[in-house]
């Protein structure tokens, strides 16, 4: 296929020229991976073979195009409606979401259009329909947008094997996989079931570089908000600025002090998850007509919507992952060829030496990521549910076509068979209760039980678990409300345990109907000092280059000087972390021995790491009181010091520690309820109603105990055990941390280190009532830096 000549004069009015990977593209006659700098015209590469089919069109669905926002297929419908209208093309495009009208929905069963724009769970629900062969029995091309973050999770893994039946439904099927930023070409053409890969020019290197500020970044903390005042300057230089934040809380509490600060009124707004549809729409309709000078956003404004005005991102924190840095530089100057200009604002010290590591991951084009797994089980029983919901099946030839699914390419015929029988009787404990006899086998061919079956099963399609938020309240009848916290960090605790909360330190006594109840605990130190649920962590390869970068001096010229001269301190007084070497420290400070380990694991690893070593230091009698995790490191207090830290970091030892940490707390109930809930165990959504996520848990919460007690090798138990150690406690992590590290190097000190200066301060950081917060953290800080030493170096920073 080449470029008609009516094409080519409209890039020519349009003052384009075709770019070669969209020539290349329009040439192929296989599967495609293109992989092009955002800006690159991907978009258009990807339709661009469907508008020149489609001059003349067939007649049904000809194009679907996936993609893992509802605001994506707006904006794509946008951006297609200009060029369908300039070459005069008859083509009618709709889209299909959760907001679709159920007029057009059920309209589009019969009557699809040429271009039809979803999302992996509206797809998915439509393949549940018996009009499915109709629907996509003519559809020629697929386009799958931004398909590295459908990758990351279960979406992309359901999305495989929706294509696997598109396959079979329209065998001459060809697909194209679009994305901007991808750390392994190789392995996400693989997902996509095997794919010819096209590299676009990458383009100019980004404008990207920390944002000079006054003051220095604070020693601990995770605000930003030292920077607002070169904030605000640079977003009254720019057009349009996104201020990306890596979490809702952070985003919210930013844009209070943005505001706050805002002296001239420039029109700001706030876009993250968490808003109201009518919110988020809103502010996304004032940044597309160019009347909002900077928006504060999270991950909500990662993904490709085409905001022509931006022309600045401005990161607070620390990136985490090299990949999403890059996404994120990309939403500034959406133009093919013009640089994106970004600043990052390290929130504290530590993320100063993280934040250099991350510009020179992004300037050598070297990106982050984990390999992936094998495709979940729990994803596959329900596709096997909703294949069921289309018709009748043969199993040999459903096996067939999900090993021709690239998450789902080493799947054994024995792991299928136990989620098909999963799928039909809920297996073996749970086969004598009629609800979970959902299939049944007839004339050679698996089918629904009951057909009325198929509306609850449509009704819970998807992949995405909400997480609950669980309210906080002292014990007793009355007892006064003090927030909420996460669910996931409420399963890591257990009856004793003391957290901050409000300002306050308070004692977990138990979970009574979805409520967490405490008691006061004044004069006690928090034993979990900071909750935080699971939060972004550095990935793994940004943080072997942040353990490179600190380990080797000749390379701190990079740095800071006050960061450099902070690291030229710690070598003086006691090591510096390093490849190869498992670094800790034990020191007193306020009467308390405390220890320091070194792992740059991420937070959510060092936080289970915590916990399993204050239950072996606790066993050895060395009276541990608490610990902190941070991204890079951990930090526990107790009565007695470690002297060797050996037998604490055993790896058996602490395997064995894990098995029994998990068998005690509420960690594999949650990961269940979420397993079960996705492989259709648990039915959240019932015509007319809703389970509350308290009536959720008990049902899981029986399940669960039930399974564990009559059959505790059934399939969903095993699922819960693999993905509870790869997700909620990230124990591969602490693996990598032990396997990476041939050798432990332990210091006994006198008084604490200037690496571990910054983790004492996030010990204590209370929220102090009244005006003077600001002042009051202030003077901890230089007390406890003129303890380590370091009072000097934050004198000349300032």
């Amino acid at each position: 296929m080449t470029l008609p000549p009516e094409f080519q004069d409209w890039f020519t009015r349009q003052g384009w020229q075709p770019h070669p990977h969209q020539l290349q593209l329009l040439k192929a006659r296989r599967d495609s991976l293109l992989i092009a700098p955002t800006g690159g015209g991907k978009t258009l590469a990807g339709f661009l073979p469907s508008l020149v089919d489609l001059r003349e069109p067939q007649g049904g669905l000809h194009t679907l195009y996936v993609s893992p926002l509802k605001a994506l297929t707006a904006d794509i419908a946008r951006n297609l409606a200009r060029p369908v209208a300039d070459l005069g093309l008859t083509i009618r495009i709709e889209d299909r979401t959760g907001d679709t009208r159920p007029a057009q929905r059920a309209r589009q069963k019969i009557d699809p259009p040429d271009i039809l724009l979803t999302t992996p769970e509206s797809l998915a629900l439509m393949l549940s329909y018996e009009q499915a062969p109709q629907i996509f029995g003519r559809l020629r091309r697929v386009v799958l947008d931004e398909l590295h973050a459908l990758a990351e999770n279960k979406r992309g893994d359901q999305l495989m094997l929706c294509l696997a039946r598109l396959r079979s439904l329209s065998p001459d099927l060809i697909v194209t996989g679009l994305s901007a930023t991808v750390e392994d070409p190789a392995a996400l053409a693989r997902f996509m079931g095997g794919a010819d890969i096209i590299h676009a020019d990458p383009g100019p290197r980004p404008d990207i570089a920390m944002l000079a500020t006054t003051r220095p970044a604070p020693w601990a903390g995770g605000g930003g908000h030292y920077a607002i005042p070169e904030i605000l300057a640079e977003v009254k230089a720019a057009n349009t600025t996104i201020i990306f934040i890596n979490t809702r809380a952070q985003a919210e509490l930013f844009f209070q002090a943005l505001w706050a600060a805002n002296d001239d009124n420039l029109p700001i707004g706030l876009h993250h998850g968490s808003l109201a549809r009518e919110a988020r729409q809103k502010v996304e309709a004032a940044m597309a007509a160019g009347q909002l000078r900077a928006v504060v956003a999270t991950g909500s404004l990662d993904l490709g919507i085409d905001w022509g005005a931006v022309d600045l991102v401005i990161q607070v924190g620390a990136p985490k992952n090299v990949k999403r840095l890059v996404q994120r530089i990309g939403r500034a100057n959406h133009h093919y060829n013009a640089p994106s200009r970004a600043r990052i604002v390290p929130a504290n010290r530590f993320e100063v030496i993280e934040c250099v590591a991350a510009l020179e991951a992004v300037c050598e084009r070297d990106l982050d990521g984990d390999p992936r797994g094998d495709g979940p089980l729990d994803v596959l029983c329900q596709h096997i549910l909703l294949t069921a919901c289309a018709g009748p099946f043969d199993a040999d030839a459903l096996y067939a076509e999900v090993i021709r699914a690239g998450p789902y390419l080493n799947l054994t015929r024995a792991d299928f068979d136990a989620c098909l029988d999963f799928a039909a009787t809920g297996g073996y404990a749970l086969r004598a209760y009629d609800r979970w006899q959902r299939l049944m086998l007839r004339d050679g061919l698996w089918r629904l039980r009951d057909p009325r079956a198929a509306r609850d099963l449509r009704m819970n399609i998807g992949t995405i678990v909400e997480a609950e938020m669980l309210k906080v309240r002292f014990r007793g009848r009355g007892g006064a409300p003090l927030g909420e916290v996460e669910e996931s960090f409420a399963a890591t605790l257990q009856p004793g345990d003391t957290f901050l909360i409000g300002g306050q330190t308070v004692r977990y006594e138990g979970l009574r109907e979805m409520v967490v109840e405490v008691t006061k605990q004044p004069t006690r130190q928090p034993k979990i000092a900071v909750f935080s649920g699971v939060k972004l962590a550095t990935s793994t390869q940004l943080s072997h280059r942040l353990l490179d970068l600190i380990g080797n001096p000749a390379r701190h010229v990079a740095l800071p000087p006050d960061t450099s001269e902070w690291l030229a301190l710690q070598e003086s007084v006691s090591v510096l972390p390093r490849p190869g070497v498992l670094v800790s420290e034990s020191f007193p400070h306020l009467g308390r021995w405390h220890f320091a380990l070194y792992g740059f694991a991420g937070r959510n690893a060092l936080q289970t790491l915590g916990l399993l070593m204050t239950r072996l230091m606790e066993q050895a009698g060395l009276g541990p009181l608490g610990f902190l995790s941070t991204d890079y490191a951990l930090l526990i207090w107790s009565l007695d010091p470690v002297t060797d830290p050996a037998p604490l970091l055993d790896r058996e030892g602490l395997r064995e520690g894990l098995g029994d940490w998990l068998a005690g707390n509420a960690v594999m109930k949650r990961t269940f309820r979420s397993v079960a809930t996705i492989a259709g165990l648990i039915q959240r959504n019932l015509p007319g109603q809703r389970k509350t996520g308290r009536q959720a848990t008990f049902s899981s919460d029986i399940l669960y105990d039930t399974l564990r007690k009559y059959d505790p090798d059934h399939l969903m138990l095993r699922i819960t055990a693999d993905e509870a150690r790869r997700g909620l406690v990230d124990f591969d992590r602490i693996e990598e941390m032990l396997a990476r590290s041939s050798r432990h190097e332990h210091r006994m000190l006198d008084r604490v280190t200037p690496l571990a200066a910054p983790l004492l301060l996030e010990v204590g950081r209370v929220p102090i009532a009244g005006q003077g917060r600001e002042r009051l953290a202030e003077e901890e800080a230089a007390a406890l830096m003129a303890e380590a030493g370091l009072s000097a170096i934050d004198e000349a920073a300032r």
